[in-house]
């Protein structure tokens, strides 16, 4: 484990602490041809090897490197300007889960510990299921009152905003739950309710009122159940 913190500590150095604006820039219009890109790459290698202090581990930081270099590769060839957001995602996901790779490698661990761990399987089914089925689940049975709008063009927040909160609120409900801070919850209702108050007084429409009430209760009731069945699971492994 904590050789990945180290690595992870070293990606996080490479990409973006010691990368500046510049490089980024250049490595996007040159590409391959960039003397950054190559900078960039050697970066990794050494801070690798460097916070890793094994001499064994120096061929590890190579992979380490080239991988790097080949990933940012693929990203810098095929993103375009509207999809930039979700190449960085794509690209920050596969240099994790190329040192989670060299980690297991290098520790001779075909297997990660947790994979084995029914505590984890029960979190992340429970992380999950607060997220994009919930919202699903929610949309689709508050459907039925779903208010008309009246003028789109006069809608001006942001696209599948809702959405995202809905999820965060019900994340932080789960972690609330988890490490005993029920009173957060409270303040989380509190938080959202006088937020939405300002947009709700002036839409002056009842009926929108009560279907954002119906739908924050609809998240928020089952993030506490999925967060109370999985702390009583837990408890059950103890």
């Amino acid at each position: 484990m904590i050789l990945f913190i180290k690595l992870l500590l070293a990606h996080l150095l490479g990409d973006f602490i010691w990368q500046p604006n510049s490089w980024v820039a250049n490595k996007e219009l040159k590409k391959h041809k960039s003397v950054y890109l190559y900078i960039h790459i050697l970066l990794h290698g050494v801070l690798a090897a460097v916070l890793a202090a094994e001499i064994n581990f120096i061929p590890y930081a190579v992979v380490i490197a080239v991988t790097h270099g080949i990933v940012d590769l693929i990203k810098l060839n095929f993103q375009k300007p509207k999809t930039k957001r979700t190449w960085f995602i794509v690209d920050q996901i596969a240099h994790v889960l190329i040192l989670i790779g060299i980690v297991l490698l290098y520790e001779n661990k075909p297997i990660p510990d947790f994979w084995k761990d029914n505590q984890f399987w029960i979190l992340l089914t429970g992380f999950l299921l607060l997220t994009k089925p919930t919202s699903i689940f929610i949309k689709t049975i508050i459907s039925i009152w779903a208010p008309e709008s009246k003028n789109s063009n006069q809608d001006n927040s942001l696209i599948a905003a809702g959405n995202y909160i809905g999820i965060l609120e019900r994340l932080f409900v789960f972690g609330f739950i988890l490490t005993g801070h029920f009173e957060a919850i409270g303040f989380l209702l509190a938080a959202k309710s006088i937020f939405r108050f300002g947009d709700l007084k002036e839409a002056k429409d009842r009926k929108l009122t009560e279907y954002v009430l119906i739908g924050t209760l609809i998240s928020f009731g089952i993030a506490l159940l999925v967060g109370l069945a999985v702390q009583a699971l837990l408890l059950q492994l103890l």
